[in-house]
């Protein structure tokens, strides 16, 4: 039996991931297990005690396949007939490749207000630097976790 932890034993960690080369889908599945706090012996569904994770180089991230133009993301603004999409490829565009990350983690957390806690957890950056020099985040190695990783 896994013994319930509380609020005040709950240590947050921080982590850095290098996002170049790496595959979409599988980062952001090994992204939403540790924002979700899978990754501790201490997991449970109810209990936010995820840690914080840090993405570099998110401009730098890959698709396999035609997924990049191909690829729609579908949102609906409550109206009749207002169904929007958008592809990665215009999102890249428009600068905000981060949210091509973002909404990927999303959609493998479970719905509701404590997914959306989750995720503030998430923190997305374009290029090398990061404000989070002082929190002493600790880097993961992407690429030798699986070669499968790494889209070359």
């Amino acid at each position: 039996m896994t013994p319930f932890i509380k609020k005040n034993e709950i240590k947050k960690n921080w982590y850095i991931i290098n996002a170049e080369n790496a595959s979409v889908g599988r980062l952001a599945a090994f992204i939403s297990r540790i924002l979700r706090g899978k990754n501790k012996s201490t997991f449970n569904p109810h209990i936010d005690n995820g840690d914080f994770v840090v993405v570099t180089n998110i401009e730098k991230i890959k698709f396999t396949g035609k997924k990049f133009k191909e690829k729609k993301y579908f949102r609906h603004t409550g109206h009749p007939g207002g169904i929007k999409e958008i592809s990665p490829l215009s999102l890249s565009q428009k600068n905000k490749s981060d949210e091509i990350l973002k909404l990927a983690v999303k959609r493998m957390l479970p719905g509701g207000p404590l997914a959306k806690k989750q995720l503030t957890k998430l923190k997305i950056y374009n290029g090398e630097k990061h404000p989070h020099e002082i929190q002493k985040p600790t880097k993961i190695n992407f690429e030798k976790l699986n070669k499968k990783n790494i889209i070359k």
